[in-house]
C-alpha cells in the first residue's frame, strides 16, 4: 500500500469511528422530568453536563426516583451529557459546558445544547441549578495545591453579585444562604462550604461560554454547585442534596424524601434499589449485585431491545455481538444474547415454596429457603437454569434444592439468584427469578 492509499485509508477510518460515535451519542437523548405541579416558579435541576462528575449526576438522579415534590415544580435533566456518562469522560467531543455561547451545527453535542437551552430560556424557569464535581477544596486563600482559590471544590458558583430580574436576582445573598445551610451539616470540618463569584462579566471568558452565564444573559437566576472529587461518591451526592434542598426551600417547593439525609443511607440507595426489565418485564433483572457476565440470555430475534430501568442512569448499550449494561458510569454487566422467539405470555405460574403453595407472575422475583417446585403447566416446558437432571427435559413437578442448582449459573454474585425460564415450544414464554435467603 502506498502512502496516499494508506493515508486515504486512515482517513475513511477515522471517518466511520467518528460518524459511529455520532449516531451513538445521539440516540443518548437526555432525559427530562417533570415533578409536582407545574407553575410559572419552577426549578431546573441539571447533572451530567460532564460524564466524569458522578456526584452530580447521580443527585440529580435521585430526585427523579427519591423525592416527592407535594408543592412546587422542579424540572431535572440528569444525565444532559448522556454518551459522556457512560464513557466516564468530562466530554467525548469537548467540554459541553463551553458551548453555550457558540456551537456549530455539526458540533455532535449542537442537538443536546440547543434542546436544553430551550429548558432555560422557558417561561416556567425561574432559577437553573447546574451540579458538577470539583477537583480540591475552594479557599479564598492559598494554602497548597489541593486548597487553593484556583480549585472548585465544595464551593456554590455565581457568575456576579445581583441580576436585575424580578425573582431571585439576589445570587449573592441566595448563594450565600445554601453555603450555611451545607455548613450547619458538615460531614468533617474540612468540608466547609464557600460562594465563588467568578464575576462572569469582567472578561472571564471561559465562563462566557457555560450555561450557568448563558442562563443569566436570559434573566434566569443561575448557580453552580460543585462538590469536591476528593470525596467518595456517596458523600458528595449528600453535599449536592443538601444543596438541592436548600434552594427548593428557597423557591418555596415542599418535598419528601424516600431515605435519611445521611452518607450511608444514600450510599445503600445508589447501590441497591436499581433494577432493569425487558420486554415488557417478561424479564426484571435486580443489578446491585448482577454477574458480570450473563450467557445465553434470552433476546427476541424479531425485534429491537426493549427495556425499562428503575434509573435514568441505567442505559445498554450493544457494542459487537454483546450488549452492555451502563449505570452513569459504571459498567455493571455484560450480556451474551441467545436470540429466539417470543410468544405473549401473561398467566400465572403455581409455585410451591418450602411446601407452601403459592403463584408468581411472569417477571416475578420470588425467594425460598430451601426448595421449590413448578406446578407441571400442561403447554409449557420449564427450564431451571443450572439445575441438571439428565431424566428429563422439563423441570416442572420436580423439588429443587438449593444445592442441585451449580451457583455459576447464578445471576448474582452470591450465587442466590437464579432463572426459571418457560417455552412454548420453541419460543420463549418470559421468565421468574427465584433467590435462596441466607
Amino acid at each position: 500500500m502506498n502512502f496516499k492509499s494508506l493515508m486515504a485509508f486512515i482517513f475513511v477510518s477515522i471517518f466511520i469511528l467518528t460518524e459511529n460515535l455520532s449516531a451513538k451519542a445521539q440516540s443518548m437523548e437526555f432525559d427530562f422530568i417533570k415533578k409536582g405541579l407545574q407553575d410559572d416558579n419552577t426549578l431546573l435541576i441539571v447533572g451530567g453536563i460532564q460524564g466524569d462528575e458522578p456526584g452530580a449526576f447521580m443527585a440529580a438522579s435521585l430526585i427523579t426516583t427519591h423525592y416527592n415534590i407535594k408543592k412546587g415544580s422542579v424540572w431535572v435533566v440528569p444525565n444532559l451529557n448522556f454518551y459522556s456518562i457512560i464513557k466516564s469522560s468530562r466530554g467525548p467531543y469537548g467540554d459541553m459546558n463551553r458551548k453555550f455561547a457558540q456551537i456549530s451545527e455539526n458540533d455532535p453535542d449542537y442537538s443536546t445544547v440547543q434542546r436544553i437551552k430551550k429548558y432555560i430560556v422557558s417561561n416556567e424557569v425561574k432559577m437553573i441549578l447546574n451540579l458538577h464535581d470539583g477537583s480540591g477544596f475552594y479557599r479564598k486563600e492559598h494554602l497548597n495545591n489541593t486548597f487553593s482559590p484556583n480549585r472548585w471544590g465544595q464551593c456554590s458558583i455565581i457568575d456576579q453579585s445581583v441580576l436585575d430580574i424580578e425573582k431571585y436576582g439576589n445570587l449573592e445573598e441566595i448563594s450565600k444562604s445554601v453555603v450555611d445551610s451545607i455548613n450547619n451539616n458538615l460531614i468533617r470540618k474540612r468540608d466547609v462550604y464557600s460562594i465563588k463569584n467568578t464575576e462572569t462579566r469582567l472578561g472571564d471568558k471561559e465562563m462566557e461560554k457555560s450555561l450557568t452565564y448563558y442562563a443569566i444573559n436570559n434573566g434566569k437566576a443561575a448557580f453552580a454547585n460543585e462538590a469536591s472529587k476528593e470525596l467518595n461518591l456517596h458523600e458528595r451526592v449528600y453535599y449536592h442534596l443538601l444543596a438541592i434542598e436548600q434552594y427548593m426551600k428557597i423557591v418555596g417547593i415542599e418535598f419528601e424524601r424516600k431515605f435519611d439525609l445521611e452518607p450511608l443511607a444514600i450510599k445503600h440507595v445508589i447501590d441497591h434499589d436499581i433494577y432493569i426489565s425487558f420486554y415488557d418485564e417478561k424479564i426484571k433483572l435486580p443489578l446491585s449485585k448482577i454477574r458480570k457476565f450473563l450467557n445465553y440470555f434470552p433476546m427476541n430475534k424479531n425485534e429491537e431491545l426493549q427495556f425499562s430501568t428503575s434509573s435514568p442512569l441505567l442505559t445498554i448499550v450493544k457494542e459487537g455481538e454483546e450488549y452492555i449494561i451502563h449505570y452513569g458510569n459504571r459498567t455493571l454487566a455484560k450480556i451474551n444474547p441467545d436470540y429466539i422467539n417470543f410468544v405473549k405470555e401473561n398467566r400465572d405460574i403455581k409455585i410451591q415454596i418450602d411446601g407452601v403453595s403459592s403463584s408468581a407472575k411472569i417477571g416475578d422475583i420470588v425467594y425460598a429457603k430451601d426448595n421449590f417446585k413448578i406446578e407441571d403447566i400442561s403447554d409449557l416446558r420449564v427450564n431451571v437454569i443450572g439445575y441438571v437432571n439428565k431424566s428429563q427435559s422439563n423441570e416442572s413437578g420436580i423439588i429443587i434444592s438449593k444445592d442441585e442448582i451449580l451457583k455459576r449459573f447464578s445471576v448474582d454474585k452470591d450465587g442466590d439468584l437464579f432463572r426459571i425460564e418457560f417455552y412454548n415450544g420453541d419460543k420463549f414464554a418470559g421468565m421468574i427469578l427465584l433467590g435462596f435467603e441466607k
